[in-house]
């Protein structure tokens, strides 16, 4: 067998010599850096439990896209016109007070450049309310607060007897009973699916031109804890939870009521009939594990 050439030998060794260095080379690009941890989320953040749908503020993620109004955060459809979800926290001390309804429903200035604004007219004899998800009535420690909740991008077509009846009590009884003044709450809103029953009980997929969609299913889950700091750490097993998943049908409601308790459901089976509408939640990612599966299947009575 013939040696191999000193002019092989050294190719083969300079060769050997760059991969090596370039490999070191790469070894030495820092990783990206991970997630903030949750310790760095303040108490009292909306989205201190976690973030549902891993929504982020980009424009390369127009269903998901996370939006900051101040006072609430949520995640924004710009297909369907409408919040997938919109998460706040509740405290009598932070969060009640004195100032006025402002019923100054407006587009949404701050949605990105080109993105279709739904106006106080987007709604106008749809049959349809202009459903609030973080109330008014949750927010009235300034103007500004309040104010905030009338912007088009914390609203849904809600049929009116659900959004006047049942889901008014259920926003009632959060506020001032479980809540009151020794609790706080961290509170999620969505919606999913496609079709509701107006006002005159006529099934529409969608108002204003075709440019909002009007949801199938509207939900909600609170979570009550006594007043303190360090929130995530105190949350255990003995937390209230309360998940109501309702249609969005005019034709099931009356104007009062706690019909709401009907509906009420447990965050594990939400989870899955919202994915069965391409909605994937995944709520309370930053609640220890093993407490987090227990207050998924905990029903509320």
């Amino acid at each position: 067998m013939m040696k191999p050439s000193l002019s092989y030998i050294l190719l083969l060794s300079a060769t050997l010599f760059f991969v090596s260095c370039k490999k070191n080379t790469e070894d030495l690009i820092p990783p990206p850096p991970p997630p903030p941890p949750t310790e760095m989320i303040p108490d009292n953040d909306p989205l201190l439990l976690g973030n549902p749908t891993n929504a982020q503020t980009s424009i390369s993620m127009p269903e998901n896209y996370l939006k900051n109004n101040g006072y609430y955060r949520l995640a924004y459809s710009k297909s369907r016109a409408i919040p997938v979800w919109v998460a706040w926290h509740l405290q009598a001390d932070l969060d009640i007070g004195v100032t006025s309804r402002q019923d100054d429903f407006r587009g949404d200035p701050a949605l990105p450049l080109g993105w279709y604004q739904v106006q106080d007219s987007s709604y106008s004899g749809s049959g349809f309310d202009r459903g609030h998800n973080c109330p008014s009535a949750d927010r009235t420690v300034s103007l500004p607060a309040n104010s905030s909740t009338f912007l088009m991008t914390n609203m849904i077509p809600q049929c009116p007897k659900m959004n006047q009846g049942p889901w008014a009590t259920l926003e009632d009884f959060t506020r001032n009973t479980l809540v009151g003044s020794t609790k706080e709450a961290y509170i999620y809103m969505g919606n999913y699916g496609q079709g509701g029953y107006n006002t005159s009980n006529l099934f529409y997929t969608t108002i204003d031109a075709g440019r909002v969609t009007v949801p199938a299913n509207i939900w909600k889950v609170i979570i009550i804890l006594p007043k303190g700091t360090n929130d995530i750490s105190r949350i255990d097993t003995s937390a209230t939870v309360i998940a109501v998943n309702m249609p969005n049908d005019n034709r099931l409601y009356t104007t009062g009521g706690n019909a709401w308790k009907n509906y009420v459901t447990t965050i594990s089976n939400l989870e899955q009939q919202a994915g069965m509408n391409a909605v994937m939640l995944n709520l309370l990612q930053s609640v220890a594990v093993n407490v987090r599966s227990y207050l998924k299947l905990k029903l509320y009575r």
